[in-house]
């Protein structure tokens, strides 16, 4: 049997995405007779003065033919000698970027084009870094219209080096940069006699020779569960597709979230029963117990899957309305979807140099890491290990269009660790005993740390009882925030060095804290005075807020 390459072709508007893959499949006689004298009638009346207009064949929309350019992802299937195919040929203009990623969601390799005239442009970073989100290890950086430049391979290095940087900080398993000519031809299907400097192969054998599948079947099995069947009562079966492993009669499963374990009883591939079953078929799978399992639970043997109500993430925003903290959503994860809300944007990411920006809102087609808290518990897994319950999608809950796509990049349920015994002494009690008024003061934004030390030696030296955290590389503002949380509950004054300035992260700390225990203290609001006179004002700050709220204002200040 052959093997199967999905694979899509991305890059900026005109850059010659339609004509490569027409091309590819005029010159290697994969077109039916009808479909290549279609071909050559409809480009009579094309833009290349009736010589063959390659992208015609992917370009089927009315208003594509019209202006030149894609606007949906078409989709070809076709076979050579060596590998079947399925090509998702993109859209380049900016204003389609969603449909790109939904083109690159389902693919092994990636295309990336770019015009050999203008070189790597910033619509070129995008794409190559929604590949990277979407999970593409394989990328070929075609480019081309080297015709244009005269088959120039000093043209062509730096192209390929530029790329090469752009794309360091990706996981990419390979890259080829191939010089082509979509109009014309040149290393398409074969070597092109205008490039004797390019020694690697033409594009269609290098789709066909490399190897881009992993092996599924060696991991541990997993299943999404997509719809219970029960026809009568004496039949109870779990649909869905295995996502990843095997699973035979025998095999004892877990169920989560409920965490119950049942033995296969039976399996059916289609209306056929087998006697075991594979990564990519579609299953149903009867126990030999009764489970609580219902739509969106996960049947596995992994018991690395996690579970949280909580995630950070990285997400492609792809709705024309302002995405800002607060906002609730469906949140959909594998085959499960719940309401979901998100607590904070952390950052957005430069598309340009792959740099963090503070953020408070996010615009359509940029690329953000945010932070979600769902109405109840989910299953997921690493992206990198499964892609089904590693990635999400939002859906407005009014307009139940696709808002966002993402992936989960870790769970917030790790910040439980600072969860306390209940030992009835209340944090009423500890604050009595140090006589005192528990709160955090948050100072935000870069260099506050001498700040905060000034300030914490004034509060001791007064006699209060406090605590210094300074923002550590890899911690989640969550995180430091319920840190802080548990302090307070102990009794002691926190003080917070943290980078974060955007009003959403801030919003999600004082929510963790609590808004009247909370202070912030704005680095760019003090940035003018001395490090002691901005300590003297936010001590009086402090103090003030202390006695205002303290269970007794018994305090000599």
């Amino acid at each position: 049997m052959k093997s199967l390459l999905k694979f899509i072709t991305c890059g900026s508007v005109d850059d010659g995405k339609s004509t490569l893959i027409g091309h590819m499949l005029y010159e290697a006689k994969l077109l039916f007779a009808d479909q290549e004298r279609a071909l050559e009638l409809d480009s009579r009346l094309g833009s290349r003065g009736g010589k063959i207009d390659y992208s015609l064949l992917l370009d089927g929309l009315l208003a594509e033919r019209e202006q030149g350019i894609t606007i949906d992802v078409a989709y070809r299937y076709f076979t050579t000698s060596h590998r079947s195919f399925i090509v998702a040929d993109t859209p380049g203009h900016e204003e389609y970027t969603r449909n790109m990623a939904v083109g690159a969601s389902f693919a092994d390799l990636a295309i990336i084009l770019v015009d050999a005239t203008k070189g790597i442009i910033t619509q070129t970073k995008r794409h190559a870094r929604i590949c990277a989100l979407m999970g593409i290890k394989h990328l070929v950086l075609a480019v081309n219209k080297m015709d244009l430049v005269g088959f120039d391979q000093r043209t062509f290095e730096a192209i390929k080096e530029e790329f090469i940087q752009t794309t360091a900080e990706f996981q990419i398993k390979s890259i080829q940069v191939i010089p082509v000519s979509a109009t014309e031809g040149d290393n398409i299907t074969t070597q092109s006699p205008n490039a004797p400097w390019y020694e690697g192969l033409a594009l269609l054998p290098y789709l066909e020779n490399i190897d881009v599948h992993t092996t599924d079947d060696t991991k541990p099995f997993m299943m999404p569960v997509q719809r219970v069947s029960r026809p009568d009562h004496t039949f109870r079966g779990f649909q869905g597709q295995i996502e990843a492993g095997k699973i035979s009669v025998g095999d004892e499963l877990m169920t989560l979230p409920s965490r119950e374990k049942a033995k296969v009883k039976r399996i059916l591939v289609t209306d056929q029963v087998q006697d075991s079953a594979y990564a990519g078929q579609p299953v149903t799978i009867q126990l030999d117990r009764e489970v609580d399992v219902s739509r969106g639970c996960v049947l596995t043997v992994d018991n690395q899957v996690q579970e949280a109500d909580s995630f950070a993430s990285t997400i492609l925003w792809m709705d024309d309305s302002v995405l800002t903290p607060g906002k609730h959503y469906w949140v959909k994860v594998g085959t499960k979807t719940l309401p979901g809300t998100v607590t904070a944007i952390t950052h957005k990411i430069d598309i340009n140099t792959g740099h963090t920006v503070p953020a408070d809102q996010i615009v359509k087609n940029e690329l953000a890491k945010c932070e979600f808290t769902l109405s109840d518990q989910i299953v997921f897994d690493s992206f990198e290990h499964n892609k089904s319950i590693g990635g999400f999608i939002l859906i407005d809950r009014v307009t139940n269009m696709t808002s966002a796509c993402g992936v989960i990049d870790q769970a917030l349920k790790g910040d439980s660790r600072f969860d306390t015994l209940d030992t009835g002494i209340t944090r009423e009690v500890r604050a009595q005993q140090k006589g005192q008024s528990p709160l955090t003061v948050w100072f935000a934004g870069s260099d506050t740390v001498a700040l905060a030390k000034e300030v914490e030696k004034r509060l001791m030296s007064s006699g209060y009882h406090t605590m210094l955290l300074e923002s550590v590389s890899g911690e989640t503002l969550r995180g430091t925030a319920e840190m802080a949380k548990v302090l307070n509950d102990a009794g002691l004054i926190s003080l917070v060095s943290h980078d974060s300035i955007s009003a959403g992260e801030l919003e999600t700390a004082r929510e963790i804290i609590g808004g009247k225990g909370f202070i912030e203290v704005n680095a760019e609001e003090i940035g003018g005075m001395s490090t002691q006179d901005a300590a003297k004002s936010v001590v009086k700050r402090v103090v003030q807020s202390v006695i205002a709220h303290s269970p007794s204002n018994n305090y000599d200040i």
